[in-house]
């Protein structure tokens, strides 16, 4: 089986995607991708993941900052399409551009729709402390992930488990999934299913002031927190008072036994007396500063105990 494909996706997650689907030899016909944006210290223009990744394999990479235009919809249409991959591409597809290709559109979503509809579904799983995830693929319409479902696999969540590691493992599972769901597509063998109308979920964009921890949170909360929000957009606390007030990351941390007014400094290992128990910093990050461990962090800064956070 050999499909002619536009991929349309922009983030590191898309990439193991694209990836497998020219492994399978299906012939590309152009990625889409959201168009360079400035970063860097610099500022300088960068382009994604996938553009920097399709332009090393020689595809044509198209980055327009909208479809709604006719030009745009023509051009898409003009490729011939068997069918598009969409994963984490960033822009509406109108319903031109949905029908335009002869088996339609297809997504790669990171979780067991209908639960997390929308832009963050690893962080929001992670948050509300799901004790599973996973990929579905399915089947685009104008709703805003609504659309029918071709697969579905699930991943386990591990009280241990990382934003990064949930991102990596999702999306190495979608690659792994994504040609079984065009070839049972294109043969028939592959019904795609309505979504159940109950259990719906919506995975609202990141917000970085969502990354602050408040301490009369519970422990376990706050470590969901960070490890849904790290690397991005990070999890942190500040100290100190007017201008000597200092924003730190939390990089890592792990629930602990313990009782005291929320925000205080119970001993001197870094353990944070909580809603409920107690959060011990592991590794943290402050501003200008690379990484480091707590003991590090405790010798450069002085966060004595009975000392309280706000």
């Amino acid at each position: 089986m050999s499909l002619r494909v536009a991929f349309m996706g922009t983030p590191d997650f898309s990439v193991p995607t694209l990836k497998a689907l020219a492994e399978a030899g299906h012939e590309i016909a152009a990625v889409y991708s959201q168009p360079p944006r400035p970063a860097g210290r610099g500022q300088k223009e960068r382009p994604s993941p996938v553009q920097a990744y399709a332009e090393s394999r020689g595809w044509e990479v198209r980055t327009p900052t909208s479809l709604k235009t006719p030009e745009a919809q023509k051009a898409f249409a003009d490729l011939n399409l068997d069918i598009a991959v969409v994963v984490a591409y960033g822009l509406i597809l109108p319903q031109a551009v949905l029908d335009a290709p002869r088996l339609g559109c297809v997504n790669v979503h990171a979780s067991l729709l209908p639960r997390w509809r929308g832009a963050a579904p690893i962080q929001r799983a992670l948050l509300a402390g799901d004790e599973e995830t996973g990929v579905t693929i399915m089947q685009m319409e104008a709703g805003l992930d609504t659309g029918p479902m071709l697969l579905k696999r699930s991943l386990p969540i591990t009280p241990e488990t990382s934003a990064q590691e949930l991102h990596d493992a999702l999306a190495a599972l979608g690659a792994a999934m994504i040609n079984e769901a065009l070839e049972g597509l294109d043969d028939g063998s592959l019904t795609a299913t309505p979504q159940p109308e109950e259990g719906v979920t919506y995975a609202a964009k990141l917000d970085k002031a969502e990354g602050r921890l408040d301490w009369s949170d519970g422990a376990a909360a706050l470590d969901r927190r960070i490890r849904a929000f790290t690397p991005w957009p990070g999890a942190f606390f500040e100290v100190g008072a007017g201008k000597g007030r200092e924003r730190v990351k939390v990089l890592q941390a792990e629930p602990r036994e313990g009782r005291g007014a929320p925000g205080t400094v119970l001993d001197d290992q870094a353990t944070i007396a909580c809603g409920e128990g107690a959060l011990r910093l592991k590794k943290v990050q402050r501003a200008g500063k690379a990484p480091m461990a707590a003991e590090a962090f405790l010798r450069g800064f002085d966060l004595p105990a009975g000392t309280v956070l706000p």
